[in-house]
């Protein structure tokens, strides 16, 4: 199941969604440490990539 899943939508998407996932993580565990607008500050950055990321995709 995952090897499909990375070979539908290839290795450095996986990687990239990855990275998303643990920008969020990151950003969730400063936010509840205390630290909220540096965990704003990086929260804001997972839909930056995937916005790249979609970008690359369809442009031609």
């Amino acid at each position: 199941m995952l090897k499909s899943f990375i070979k539908r939508i290839g290795v450095m998407n996986c990687i990239m969604l990855l990275v998303v996932l643990s920008i969020i993580v990151v950003s969730e565990v400063m936010f509840l440490t205390g630290q909220k607008l540096e965990a704003i500050f990086i929260a804001f950055w997972a839909p930056t990539i995937l916005g790249f990321m979609n970008y690359l995709k369809y442009r031609k």
